[in-house]
C-alpha cells in the first residue's frame, strides 16, 4: 500500500499501470494504496467478477481491471481504449491477457510472492515503458527513500 500512495502523486490523466503475478502476490493491495494517494475514500475491491471497477471521488478516476477472464480479443470489446486515452489512471492485473490492446508506454510492477521468507515478503520488479514512467520512479524513489 505504501508504494501504490508514493507514486499516486506523480500521475496523470490516461497512466497505465500493469500489475501482473500469482494469486494474492498483493495487486489489489497495491491498487488499494494507489487509490488513497489519489484520495479515493471508497473500499477498493477486486475486480474479479466485474472485470472493470471504476472510482471517481479521488484526484483522478481510477479504473481498475482485471483481465484474468479475458479471452484473446475481448478486451476490444470492452472499450479500452476509451479508458486508456480517457481522464483517469488505469490499473490492469494480468496484463498479459490484454497484451494487444495495450499502448506503448506503461509501468509494469511484477510481484513475486516469497513465500520461503513469511507471509508478507514480496519482491517486486518495475518495468517502466516510457520517460515518463522512468521520471516517476525515480521521483517516487528520491522522494521517498524506498
Amino acid at each position: 500500500m505504501q508504494l501504490g500512495q508514493a507514486i499516486a502523486p506523480y500521475l496523470k490523466p490516461e497512466d497505465l499501470i500493469l500489475l501482473d503475478g500469482d494469486l494474492g502476490a498483493g495487486k489489489t493491495t497495491f491498487t488499494k494504496g494507489l487509490a488513497a494517494g489519489l484520495g479515493i475514500k471508497r473500499n477498493v475491491k477486486s475486480p474479479t467478477f466485474t472485470i472493470i471497477r471504476e472510482y471517481q471521488d479521488g484526484r483522478l478516476p481510477l479504473y481498475h481491471m482485471d483481465a484474468y477472464r479475458l479471452d484473446d480479443g475481448s478486451g476490444d470489446e470492452l472499450g479500452l481504449d476509451e479508458y486508456f486515452n480517457g481522464d483517469g489512471v488505469n490499473v490492469v492485473e494480468w496484463s498479459k491477457f490484454v497484451a494487444n490492446e495495450l499502448p506503448d508506454n506503461y509501468l509494469r510492477i511484477i510481484f513475486k510472492r516469497n513465500d520461503d521468507q513469511g507471509d508478507h515478503s514480496r519482491t517486486l520488479t518495475f518495468e517502466p515503458h516510457g520517460a515518463h514512467f522512468e521520471a516517476i520512479l525515480k521521483e517516487s524513489i528520491d522522494n521517498n527513500g524506498k
